[in-house]
């Protein structure tokens, strides 16, 4: 059962964290995960003309933690315990980033999610990320 839709996680994006909430949208919500696209500015980017890995980071971990918002309900205090993200093609630079997570584990004390990163118009996956959330007990 979903305990927070898209209005909702991007309500509390902007209550929580109103120093990034400008920097993502989120598009989708169900019960299989989200969808949360990266608002790609110059400040994401590297030399090269590619989207930084640091921001690349940003997303996969915004997307996986609202992935596990959607479920859990406003949960401020779960943190990433882990991170590995294997990058496999250059993102554009002139177009936003969208992440699909699905979450493969939601326990009362972890929570596991895997995200697909895509640049706007792109067929192929530019980056994979899996994260593990520890969510504190309520």
């Amino acid at each position: 059962m979903l305990k927070m839709d898209a209005p909702a996680l991007t309500a509390f994006l902007a209550r929580e964290f109103p120093q990034v909430c400008d920097d993502f949208r989120v598009d989708r919500v169900d019960m299989q995960g989200v969808s949360v696209t990266l608002r790609v500015a110059d400040r994401h980017l590297r030399p090269g003309g590619t989207v930084s890995g640091p921001s690349m980071f940003a997303l996969a971990d915004v997307a996986v933690y609202l992935a596990i918002l959607s479920r859990v309900g406003p949960v401020a205090l779960a943190v990433t315990t882990n991170c590995s993200i294997d990058f496999m093609r250059k993102p554009a630079a002139g177009v936003d980033l969208r992440c699909d997570v699905r979450l493969l584990k939601l326990g009362r004390m972890l929570a596991v999610g895997d995200g697909l990163l895509w640049s706007e118009g792109v067929d192929q996956p530019v980056a994979r990320a899996s994260l593990t959330y520890s969510i504190p007990p309520v």
